[in-house]
């Protein structure tokens, strides 16, 4: 039996509305649990990129991938590769810092590269843009200072720079 995995897809839609429903479906009528998932514009105005992070075997996102493939709103899919790719997520996070322990959450949020971005009399506002694991880090260091409330979006990727492959993604002329 083949194992479980976590995959990352990348699928370059046509920004129209029922596209995310459509692409979600897929995932759902399979039983697929998406663990995290993300939609934005590109640089066109007509299209979008829907990041989906799925636990499954290689088999089940294979047969997903082509399913996808088949939707006439999608234009590429691509998954992702941990190795070549960077992903971040954004983490929104509310902690109790009294005066005492106040500086000593400041820098601990700075070594993970996050900052203040508001502050009340009892408690901090953090946003910190990472890496899921260094974020998930981030949180398990401040939750004894009692987190009063967090928020992260979901997982975006890209392939790196360094080793893009001019094939990555379709050309996308101006005239569509």
């Amino acid at each position: 039996m083949a194992t479980p995995g976590h995959h990352t897809l990348s699928v370059l839609v046509e920004n129209r509305p029922g596209v995310l429903s459509r692409v979600c479906g897929l995932f759902s009528r399979r039983g697929f649990n998406i663990e995290s998932l993300a939609v934005g514009p590109t640089e066109r105005t007509d299209r979008s990129v829907i990041t989906i992070r799925v636990d499954c075997t290689r088999h089940s996102v294979e047969q997903v991938v082509k399913q996808l493939d088949k939707l006439i709103d999608v234009i590429d899919v691509l998954e992702v590769e941990p190795d070549s790719a960077i992903e971040r997520e954004l983490l929104l996070i509310k902690v109790r810092a009294d005066a005492e322990h106040r500086l000593e959450i400041m820098r601990m949020a700075e070594v993970f590269n996050a900052r203040v971005v508001d502050a009340g009399a009892t408690t901090l506002l953090l946003e910190c843009v990472e890496h899921p694991d260094r974020l998930a880090a981030l949180e398990e260091l401040l939750s004894p200072y009692e987190i009063v409330e967090a928020v992260r979006t979901g997982r975006v990727a890209m392939t790196r720079a360094s080793i893009a492959n001019e094939a990555a993604r379709p050309k996308l002329n101006i005239l569509g």
